[in-house]
């Protein structure tokens, strides 16, 4: 299988259901930002940190594929003629959702009450962290722009609101792990 298509080189790109698109299409900066923010958690990833949290990781990468996955298909795409599922795979479901939360919880019993904003840094592994965290937030704003233009799954939403969520608290587990000091935000006086 070549890599190489040639099919884009006029700036189009095919959709799950083969629909032709602008490469600049809401749906395709929507998928591909997810995209981005999965290569990020891959570097996150490759980091000193525990096994738990590798494990963790890899986990979010796989559904962040199904994401991406779900993204690419449009909504009169998602089913053929004769009524069954085009896309093959699992569904971004409650389970993935609750994961991420079950994660949250865990990682902040073992963490000090937060009681300012904190400026991101403290150490390469914690900033990496905070740029996949708002990478995410710019893959919810545009998945949101799309949900106002063609329906997206609502639990796509959820995902990836809680998924930054989530890497935000990860953040703050590893610079507790790292002995990273946590800079809080004290706004000055003008």
């Amino acid at each position: 299988m070549k890599i190489y298509t040639k099919t884009g080189d006029k700036g189009t790109t095919a959709l799950f259901g083969g629909t032709r698109v602008p490469k600049n299409h809401l749906r395709i900066e929507s998928y591909g930002t997810v995209d981005e923010l999965n290569s990020y958690i891959g570097l996150i990833r490759d980091q000193e940190i525990d096994d738990l949290t590798k494990s963790s990781l890899i986990k979010i990468q796989d559904e962040l594929f199904t994401v991406g996955a779900m993204l690419a298909t449009p909504p009169e795409k998602e089913t053929l003629k004769n009524g069954k599922e085009r896309l093959n795979i699992p569904k971004i479901d409650d389970e993935a959702i609750q994961f991420l939360e079950t994660e949250m919880d865990r990682m902040n019993d073992t963490l000090p009450q937060m009681t300012h904003f904190i400026l991101p840094g403290g150490h390469q592994t914690v900033s990496f962290c905070h740029i996949a965290r708002c990478v995410c937030r710019r893959a919810e704003r545009l998945s949101v722009a799309l949900n106002n233009e063609d329906d997206v799954n609502s639990n796509v939403l959820m995902y990836l609101n809680r998924l930054s969520d989530y890497l935000f608290v990860l953040a703050r587990k590893l610079s507790k792990d790292l002995q990273a000091d946590e800079v809080k935000w004290i706004p000055t006086k003008l």
